[in-house]
């Protein structure tokens, strides 16, 4: 059998993956994981140097980072995964890449992302997408998962016969499908069913966190932990951490406390004095 080059979308779905190579020898092979998360945040010209360093600012002022650290020359290092990628099938013909995906807007977003830049090695580029189908929990039940970490080992054996060839064709939708989304720019980007994304802007969950924040100082990780509990479509506990933090910055809130984690600082709805804080 051909060599294996497994590629996911987050760390959090290398364990069972990785797991499942003890129960199928033919399912072993190297795992490598993107770890960036591209439905969320500005797309626009990010195939350019201006484009990558917009977005790089962007996610600095998420996580509420003035600076990076820089190398000797004074240059930000930025390490290039797809570009290691490409020299790794190169440097290894016979090598065959499994991109594995889950029905969620992070992994298919990354997949646009990635599948336009991979289209030299066509033939060799596998898309196993986990869209809609039925496996089962640990206690027998049958469940839909939306993401990879929510499968369990022995249910990738399964799910290792939906892999097949990325087409010519969908090299070039797909990619041409990325294009859109980096024109269109949106905020975030959510997954309506198989790989079609729609975009919303940056303040569409601010409605549901000014609904959910209280008169009374309430811990900011509390009321962003019960909106990633009733959302319909996943979204980073990250984001939405800068989000009330934007809103506080609008005047929308109150707060107390430093304006970094979600767990260092509380929120009140602005313009309410009674300053009890809510129990933890």
């Amino acid at each position: 059998m051909e060599p294996l080059l497994h590629i996911v979308f987050g760390q959090s779905s290398v364990a069972n993956l990785q797991a499942a190579f003890e129960l199928d020898e033919q399912l072993t092979g190297e795992i490598r994981y993107f770890e960036e998360d591209f439905s969320v945040g500005p797309l626009f010209i990010l195939d350019t140097p201006e484009g990558k360093e917009n977005r790089e600012q962007w996610w600095l002022q998420v996580q509420g980072i003035m600076q990076q650290e820089e190398n000797h020359d004074g240059q930000i290092v930025k390490p290039d995964p797809v570009k290691d990628l490409k020299n790794t099938l190169k440097e290894q013909p016979e090598l065959q890449v499994w991109i594995w995906l889950g029905q969620n807007a992070t992994d298919v977003s990354g997949y646009f992302w990635l599948i336009g830049q991979l289209e030299a090695f066509a033939g060799r580029i596998h898309i196993i997408f986990l869209n809609n189908l039925p496996f089962l929990n640990e206690k027998g039940g049958v469940f839909y998962p939306t993401h990879l970490h929510q499968v369990l080992p022995k249910e990738f054996l399964k799910a290792k016969k939906l892999a097949r060839p990325v087409s010519l064709a969908e090299f070039e939708l797909d990619n041409d499908e990325w294009h859109r989304l980096m024109n269109e720019n949106a905020g975030i980007r959510m997954l309506e069913g198989g790989k079609k994304l729609k975009g919303e802007p940056a303040t569409f969950f601010d409605k549901e966190i000014m609904q959910l924040v209280q008169n009374d100082f309430v811990k900011a990780s509390k009321v962003i932990n019960q909106l990633v509990g009733k959302l319909k479509f996943p979204i980073t506990d990250i984001f939405l951490n800068w989000r009330m933090k934007e809103l506080v910055k609008e005047g929308q809130l109150e707060h107390k406390g430093e304006l970094k984690s979600m767990r260092d600082y509380d929120v009140k709805k602005a313009g309410n004095n009674n300053t009890t804080v809510e129990a933890q």
